[in-house]
Parts: structure tokens; C-alpha cells; sequence
């Protein structure tokens, strides 16, 4: 019989060997969306190392890694494309790798998002562990994996070191880690501008805990919740704001001049209804129709999602932070192809489908996840060799 004093204590959420299942499994996804895309390209006589790391946005930060900011190319019907549009934590590590290693920018790129996903892959998984327990981490991670564009893992893009960032910031919100939260939250601020999702979360969970204890009284006496908290809201917005304010600075255009670079992209926010009228617009041809139905679908399943979330107790920071990203992805007013890349980093969303896969049957589970695997590759094989993630 087993002594309690000597019974194996499980790891802790977050630790290398607790994750170890889910870290596996997610590198067995990402290197199967590889294989495919290697034998998809040479069927077509492309490069899969240039789709991935020398095409769409990846090629405007590996600009800003060589040249610095200042590029821009203004297009006939005078729109301007500033690279002042791309945050710059991804570029700046590019640069450190190309520095330290034999890399080229792009490779330094691709290097970068393959530790990246791997990062966010463990984020998601003990923000999901600390919530539901481990079998719904590892749940959790495989479904991000197998997204339609979880390709978008394994490119020189940003989504994967945003998601990293903000994963571990909402583990460090959770587990009461402020300090670790508000920097997590500013280097999330200097990769996409959804790092604020990440700052409005650490806010109001620090808010919200400072109200829920203010009624407690500490052991000995005195209150040290406001200490704790306010370095990590503090720190939060740092990285987000010093750059928008930075280049309101470089443009002259003051605090707002972020929004005239996006608006040179024609990437405003309208609150959704460019989106809903494109959407609209696809039901006025028969040949569209399916395609009109697949968007009301895909954000019927969105908002769906969500709801679940809310019903099944969520805490309240993934809430927020997922609220704000699904907000902000459905919102804007342009690229519309690209609003599927954008709700990748909303990972709190696929918790109610990692619940569902953990209360099956093991083998279930696992056909379910390879098979959506494999479809998941082919479609990723197929995009990347088309219109991609634009």
C-alpha cells in the first residue's frame, strides 16, 4: 500500500514534462502539414520554403529586418503601403538571428516561428490545463494544430509568437504571475496590434482581483494587492503604446498617425459591416451562394463558440482577451480572406471542443484529430500554393 507521503506528486501546469504529451503530438501535426506541402509544391514546381518564408507579409518583415523602417510602395490608385503597419518584435529577432547565426532574414523568420509555435503550442496547453485539467490541454493544442490554416504555424508570420505571448501572459494572469503578465503583455503589444486584447485582459483581471480581495484581510494585517498588481498593469501596454506613439512621431501626424498608415492599407475598423456586406454581396450570385453560406456559417459557429465559453464559466481574462480578438478579426474593414489567420490566436475558443474531445473514448479522439489532420494539411498545402494568407 501506498504511503500518501510518498505518492507521486503530478508536475505542476506549464512544466516541460506535463506538456510533453500535447508538445509531441503538436510537432507530429505541424511536420505532417510539411510533409504534404513538400510533396503539393514539387507536384506543382514551386518552392515550399518560399511560400513560407518569402511571400505575403513574411517578405515585409524581413524588409524591416534588413532595412529598417521607412519602405513603402504607393499603388495607382494612390494608396500608400507603409511598413510602419508591422510591429516590430518579429523583425527585431530576425535581425538578432541573422546576427548570431549563418541565417538570412527569412530563414532567421522561419527559425523563429517553428520555437514560436512550439512555445504557444505549451502556452495553450497549460492555460488549458490550469482551467480543465490535462487531457483537455492536450485536446486544446491538437485542435489548434489542425485548424484549416494551422500551415500559418510553420510560416515567417506573426501569429505564432503573438499566440506564444499571449498564452503565457494569460497563464501568468491566472496563476497570479503580474509581473510576468504585464511583460508578456508589452512584448505581445510589439508583435500585432491585438496586443491589446492581452493588455485588457491583464487590466481587468487585475481589477477584478483587486476588488474580490479588497474584503479580504491579509495575515498580518495590511493589504499588499494594489503592489502586486500594479506593476503588471503598468508594464502591459508599454510595448503597444510606445510603438503606435512612435510612429505617430515618425509619421508627424501625433498619437492617431498609426491609424493613417492602416488607413493606407485600407485596413480601418468598421464595427463589421464591410465584412457583413461582403458577405451580403455573395448571395446576389447563384455561383456564390455557397461561398456566402460558408462565411454566415463560419461566424454563426464563431459567435456559437463563444457563448459555450461564457456558459461553461470561462475565466474571465480568456474571455476578455478572446472577446477583443474575435472583435477586432470580424471587425476590419478589409482582407477579408485573411479573417481566419487573424481569429488563430482566439485559442480560447477551441476549449469547449477540446472538453467535447476529452470526455470520448481515447481512440475516438484520435481518429477524429487525424483525420481532420490530414484534411487540414491537404488544405493548407492547397491555400499555401494559392491565394495564402494574405
Amino acid at each position: 500500500m501506498t504511503d500518501l507521503a510518498t505518492r507521486p506528486v503530478p508536475p505542476p501546469t506549464g512544466t516541460v514534462r506535463r506538456a510533453a504529451p500535447a508538445l509531441a503530438g503538436y510537432a507530429a501535426v505541424r511536420a505532417l502539414g510539411l510533409v504534404v506541402l513538400a510533396v503539393w509544391s514539387a507536384a506543382r514546381g514551386t518552392s515550399p520554403h518560399t511560400l513560407l518564408s518569402a511571400r505575403w507579409d513574411s517578405l515585409w518583415y524581413t524588409r524591416v529586418a534588413a532595412l529598417g523602417y521607412g519602405y513603402e510602395v504607393r499603388l495607382p490608385n494612390g494608396d500608400v503601403h507603409s511598413n510602419l503597419a508591422f510591429f516590430p518584435l518579429l523583425p527585431w529577432l530576425e535581425r538578432l538571428g541573422a546576427a548570431l547565426t549563418p541565417l538570412s532574414y527569412a530563414d532567421a523568420g522561419l527559425a523563429v516561428s517553428t520555437l514560436a509555435s512550439l512555445a504557444a503550442a505549451w502556452g495553450i496547453f497549460a492555460v488549458a490545463d490550469h482551467v480543465h485539467g490535462r487531457r483537455v490541454g492536450v485536446c486544446a493544442v491538437l485542435v489548434w494544430a489542425v485548424l484549416p490554416v494551422g500551415i500559418v504555424q510553420s510560416t515567417a508570420y506573426s501569429e505564432s509568437l503573438f499566440t506564444a505571448l499571449a498564452a503565457w501572459a494569460l497563464y501568468a494572469v491566472l496563476t497570479d504571475r503580474w509581473v510576468s503578465a504585464g511583460v508578456l503583455a508589452s512584448l505581445a503589444g510589439l508583435t500585432r496590434p491585438v496586443g491589446v486584447a492581452v493588455v485588457a485582459a491583464v487590466w481587468v483581471a487585475a481589477i477584478r482581483s483587486y476588488v474580490r480581495d479588497r474584503g479580504v484581510p491579509a495575515v498580518d494585517g495590511r493589504s499588499d494587492g494594489p503592489v502586486r498588481r500594479a506593476p503588471g498593469m503598468f508594464l502591459a501596454p508599454l510595448g503597444a503604446a510606445g510603438y503606435v506613439l512612435w510612429v505617430g512621431h515618425r509619421t508627424g501626424r501625433g498619437p492617431l498617425g498609426y491609424l493613417d498608415v492602416q488607413a493606407g492599407w485600407r485596413n480601418g475598423f468598421d464595427g463589421g459591416y464591410a465584412f457583413a456586406r461582403f458577405a451580403a454581396a455573395k448571395f446576389t450570385s447563384p455561383a456564390a451562394v455557397p461561398a456566402g453560406v460558408g462565411l454566415v456559417a463560419g461566424v454563426a459557429l464563431i459567435v456559437w463558440l463563444y457563448v459555450v465559453c461564457v456558459r461553461q464559466g470561462q475565466p474571465l481574462p480568456l474571455l476578455v482577451y478572446t472577446g477583443v480578438v474575435t472583435a477586432l478579426a470580424l471587425g476590419a474593414a478589409s482582407y477579408f480572406g485573411s479573417k481566419p489567420r487573424l481569429l488563430m490566436p482566439a485559442f480560447p475558443l477551441l476549449l469547449p471542443l477540446a472538453r467535447a474531445l476529452a470526455r470520448g473514448r481515447t481512440w475516438t479522439s484520435v481518429s477524429v484529430l487525424g483525420g481532420v489532420a490530414v484534411a487540414s494539411a491537404v488544405y493548407g498545402a492547397w491555400w499555401l500554393n494559392g491565394s495564402g494568407p494574405l
